[in-house]
């Protein structure tokens, strides 16, 4: 499906590592395009993690993600229930750890089931899960710049999959 949004002149940075991708959005709809545009690349099985600034956007990257990735239903925030679930062309997982209070709420919520492959795991506050998080997986830490404006989002990948999904990112942006 092509990308009716306009692309932004400047928007990619060419700093740090060369599979680090750095993207700014300065409005939800940008934000939610980008995140569009990544659902496109991902599969079954691929971990995104979201993590940064309250407010920043990581349930509006979320939801273009889920709607990129084909899953029906509007994306708001799980805070209260930790996790939704969203069927389409591939399940996507989304859950935010942004109230939990003990590591053993982990284990309770039943993460590393979801974590098994079955669908794409979108996980807000992924700082909370990080010693279950596979060892390859999308890092996105989202920060205000400029007031509140602006967003930066920096895409770290890790492992072979992911510095791919953000190459193919990085070429839909140029």
């Amino acid at each position: 499906m092509p990308n009716p949004e306009p692309r932004t002149p400047g928007r990619e940075s060419v700093s740090g590592p060369a599979s680090e991708l750095r993207l700014h959005t300065a409005t939800p709809e940008q934000t939610e395009a980008l995140g569009r545009r990544l659902g496109g690349l991902l599969r079954a099985g691929d971990v995104i993690a979201l993590s940064g600034d309250l407010g920043a956007g990581k349930t509006v990257l979320a939801r273009g993600i889920a709607a990129g990735a084909g899953a029906a239903g509007h994306v708001a925030s799980p805070t209260f229930t930790f996790l939704r679930e969203y069927h389409g062309a591939v399940t996507v997982y989304h859950v935010d750890l942004f109230r939990l209070d003990r590591p053993q709420q982990l284990e309770d919520l039943g993460l590393d089931e979801v974590l098994d492959g079955n669908g794409i795991v979108v996980l807000e506050w992924a700082e909370k899960a990080r010693p279950l998080l596979p060892p390859e997986h999308l890092w996105i830490t989202i920060r205000f710049m400029n007031g509140e404006d602006t967003r930066q989002l920096v895409f770290s990948p890790k492992g072979a999959r992911y510095a791919d999904v953000v190459a193919r990112l990085r070429s839909r942006e140029s």
